[in-house]
């Protein structure tokens, strides 16, 4: 298991940390993830062995926001 925190300067909203943490139910291996706009971080607890965090930081481009470690 890799936990991360990833900065998300474009989380601005409770609608923004709830489409990240949406993606627990669209990407195998994710077994935690939180999000917090006040603090514009998004945690994520995930087997690697599952997915990548190339993976992971395509999923989130995907939303529309930039994840940076």
């Amino acid at each position: 298991m890799v936990k991360k925190t990833f900065v998300i300067s474009d989380m601005h909203c409770a609608n923004c940390v709830m489409r990240l943490e949406g993606l627990e139910d669209d990407l195998p291996g994710i077994r935690y993830i939180r999000g917090s706009y006040h603090r514009q971080t998004l945690e994520v607890e995930f087997d690697e062995t599952q997915l990548s965090e190339e993976q992971l930081r395509a999923a989130i481009a995907r939303l529309g926001y930039t994840a940076q470690a």
